[in-house]
């Protein structure tokens, strides 16, 4: 049995008259579009109230401060000195005393310092290792003792 649809076109009825394709109302195609907007509307919601919840915030309320990564050594608390890791001054005072690490010059450790430290990675090279040559250092530390204090690890190899 045949019926024939609206644009002239059989389809195929099933049992009864009357019964065949379901024909689904006009709006019910686009369900999924309007489901899809509304919740758009509602997160797009959810973020302005989160926005403004953030703003009104002083600094202070957070109970952390954002850090840059990728967390450089942080002095310790109650080192009011001016020493930069916590090497052990000398007799005279801070002013005589070696410092833990240097900035490196041109590229190289000088050979008071020569322990090679990656920040980015967190990992310091000692001389003989198998990256040391080849290791562009950001910081140059006294001993290896003196960069794990900062919080860095040896390499592997």
């Amino acid at each position: 049995m045949t019926s024939p649809r609206a644009n002239g076109k059989p389809y195929a009825m099933s049992g009864r008259e009357g019964y065949g394709v379901r024909q689904s109302p006009p709006m019910a195609k686009h369900r999924w579009l309007r489901r899809t907007i509304g919740l758009g509307v509602v997160a797009g919601a959810a973020y302005a109230v989160w926005r403004a919840i953030e703003k009104n915030q002083m600094p202070g309320d957070r109970g952390w401060e954002p850090q840059p990564f990728p967390f450089p050594p942080q002095p310790r608390a109650g080192d009011t000195t001016r020493r930069v890791s916590g090497s052990a001054p000398d007799e005279q005072g801070d002013r005589d005393a070696t410092p833990d690490y240097l900035e490196p010059v041109a590229g190289a450790c000088p050979a008071s310092h020569p322990v090679k430290a990656k920040l980015a990675s967190g990992i310091f090279h000692v001389p003989g290792g198998q990256s040391y040559e080849r290791t562009t250092p950001d910081r140059c530390y006294l001993d290896a003792a003196a960069a794990m204090r900062d919080g860095l690890r040896a390499s592997k190899r």
